[in-house]
C-alpha cells in the first residue's frame, strides 16, 4: 500500500480516538460529586436547625458578624436601625393611621438579632393578634411550618405560638443545612412565586442573594379568618397590580375614623421596589451586594451577616463597584432628600383630603355619592404614599419609581379633596 494513503487514515483514526477520549473525560467530570466549598464541616447541622450558634461552629465569620446585628443600632438620616419612634419624628402619621395600631406605636426596626424581642414589645400586639405576626421574626419558623403547616401556624394565637418561638432571625431563614445553598423558606413567598409562574429552584445564586430577602422584605397581608399569610403578587408586583388585587378581594385593614375610607396598611415592599426595573437591579446587583458586602478575615473571603444600611459603611458596601465613594454618598443624600420632600408633600395632600372628607361627611346635605368617590380616592392615595413610606430606603432602591408613585399619591389626594368640597351643598 502506498505510504501516502496510509497517513490520512492513521490521522483520522487518531482524531476519532482523541475525540472519544475528550467526550469520555467530559462525561467523567460531569458525573463527579460537587466538591464542598470552603473547609470541611466540623459538625453536622440538622435540617432547619433554628439555633444559629450551632451553624456558627462551621461558619464562625458569618455567625460572629450576625451577632453584631443585636447592637448595630445606628441611625441614618432617613432610617438605619436606631429604634426611634416614627410617630414623634413625623406627627402626621398619627392622623394618617388614625384608628389603626400604627397610630399608637411605629418604631424603626432594629437588627435581625432583635426581631423576636422587638415584636413582643410593640404596642401593636394584643390578645387577638394571630401567630402570623411571627412569620418574619424567627429562625424557628421553617421547622414549625414543616411540622404544623402554615395554615395552622397562622391560626395559632400570637401568645400561644410564642411559647415555641425561641430564636431570632438566623441561618435557617435563608440557608439549607448541609449544602448551605440559599433557599426560599417562607411558604407565602413560594406560593406567590408560583402564582407568577416562577420556580425559584431554577434561579441563579446571584438571583437568590435577593430572593431570600423576599422571605420577609415584601408587602403582605393576612387573608381570611385564619389570617393566612399572603403576598398580593398574583397580578404582578407593581403598586397598581397590588391595588387591583386588594380591590378585587375587597380587602381592608381598617376603616379610617375621620374619612370613613376602607384603608390598606403597606408593610415593607423593599423587594418589589428594587426589582421594578431599578438601575442596580438591571445591572445584576443583589440585595446582599450592598447590605451584606464581601469582606475578609485574613485570607478568608465571606459575606458579612451584619446586615444594615450601606450608608454606615459606604467604603465597603459601595466601594466594590464605585471608585468615588464620597460622590456616591452625596448622590444618595440628594436622591433621598428629593424623595423625602415629595413624600411629605403627599402626606400634606392626604391630610387635606381627610379633613375635607370629614367636613363633607358631617354635613347632612352633602352628596353621598361624591363622598364615597372621595373615600375611594383617599384609599388609593394613601396606599401609594405608604408603599414608599414603609419601604426602607427612602426611595433609593428605585428613585424613579418612588417619585412616580408619590406624584400619583399627591394627585389622587387632591382629587379626593376636590370631590369632598364638591359634595358640599
Amino acid at each position: 500500500m502506498n505510504r501516502s494513503k496510509i497517513t490520512p487514515i492513521v490521522l483520522s483514526v487518531i482524531i476519532v480516538i482523541l475525540a472519544a477520549a475528550v467526550v469520555l473525560l467530559l462525561i467523567f467530570m460531569k458525573n463527579q460529586p460537587i466538591e464542598t466549598r470552603g473547609v470541611p464541616a466540623l459538625i453536622e447541622i440538622a435540617a432547619m436547625e433554628p439555633d444559629s450558634e450551632k451553624w456558627g461552629v462551621n461558619f464562625p465569620n458569618q455567625y460572629s458578624t450576625l451577632l453584631k446585628t443585636e447592637t448595630n443600632n445606628t441611625g441614618t438620616v432617613y432610617g438605619g436601625s436606631d429604634p426611634v419612634q416614627k410617630l414623634e419624628v413625623d406627627p402626621r402619621l398619627v392622623t394618617l393611621f388614625a384608628g389603626y395600631a400604627f397610630s399608637k406605636d411605629y418604631k424603626e426596626d432594629r437588627g435581625h438579632m432583635n426581631s423576636v424581642t422587638d415584636v413582643r414589645a410593640t404596642l401593636r400586639i394584643n390578645d387577638k393578634t394571630p401567630g402570623t405576626c411571627y412569620s418574619c421574626k424567627s429562625a424557628s419558623n421553617p421547622s414549625l411550618w414543616a411540622e404544623m403547616g402554615m395554615a395552622a401556624y397562622d391560626k395559632t394565637p400570637f401568645n400561644e405560638l410564642g411559647a415555641r418561638i425561641e430564636e431570632p432571625i438566623g441561618c435557617a431563614n435563608c440557608h439549607e443545612a448541609g449544602t448551605m445553598r440559599l433557599i426560599v423558606t417562607n411558604p407565602a413567598l413560594e406560593e406567590a412565586l408560583e402564582a407568577q409562574g416562577k420556580d425559584w429552584t431554577t434561579f441563579t445564586r446571584q438571583e437568590m442573594r435577593s430572593v431570600v430577602c423576599a422571605n420577609c422584605h415584601v408587602e403582605y397581608y393576612f387573608k381570611g379568618d385564619g389570617k393566612y399569610l399572603t403576598f398580593p403578587w398574583a397580578g404582578g408586583t407593581s403598586i397598581e397590580a397590588i391595588e387591583n388585587y386588594y380591590n378585587e378581594y375587597d380587602f381592608a385593614d381598617w376603616t379610617h375614623p375621620d374619612s370613613g375610607a376602607e384603608m390598606i396598611k403597606m408593610q415593607h415592599p423593599d423587594y418589589e421596589m428594587f426589582t421594578a426595573g431599578s438601575t442596580h437591579f438591571n445591572a445584576g446587583v443583589a440585595c446582599a451586594d450592598c447590605h451584606m458586602p464581601y469582606t475578609r478575615d485574613g485570607s478568608v473571603k465571606f459575606s458579612t451577616h451584619d446586615v444594615h444600611s450601606p450608608l454606615t459603611n459606604p467604603a465597603q458596601a459601595c466601594g466594590a463597584c464605585h471608585t468615588d465613594v464620597d460622590y456616591v454618598v452625596g448622590r444618595v443624600s440628594a436622591i433621598q432628600g428629593q424623595v423625602a420632600a415629595t413624600m411629605y408633600a403627599a402626606e400634606d395632600a392626604i391630610l387635606d383630603a381627610i379633613e375635607a372628607i370629614k367636613v363633607a361627611a358631617a354635613d347632612g346635605k352633602a352628596n353621598a355619592k361624591l363622598i364615597e368617590e372621595a373615600r375611594a380616592l383617599h384609599r388609593s392615595a394613601q396606599l401609594r404614599w405608604d408603599f414608599i413610606a414603609a419601604e426602607n430606603s427612602m426611595g433609593f432602591h428605585n428613585p424613579e419609581e418612588a417619585l412616580r408613585i408619590l406624584a400619583s399619591a399627591t394627585d389622587l389626594a387632591r382629587q379626593a379633596q376636590l370631590k369632598a368640597v364638591q359634595a358640599l351643598p
